[in-house]
């Protein structure tokens, strides 16, 4: 995802792999957190929605 942001912003231009590191090793640790805080809860909710009679 943080490749294609970044393609979209900047372009294809030079430098666009530098650029996409650099957007994947800020977005990881960010992405990678909100995962495990909410993942219970959105568990529960998708178990919640597919249950619905």
């Amino acid at each position: 995802m943080t490749a294609v942001i970044t393609a979209v912003n900047t372009g294809l231009s030079d430098g666009f792999v530098w650029r996409w590191v650099e957007a994947f090793i800020v977005a990881w640790p960010i992405a990678f957190t909100i995962i495990f805080l909410s993942s219970k809860h959105v568990q529960r909710l998708a178990q919640w929605l597919c249950s619905r009679d």
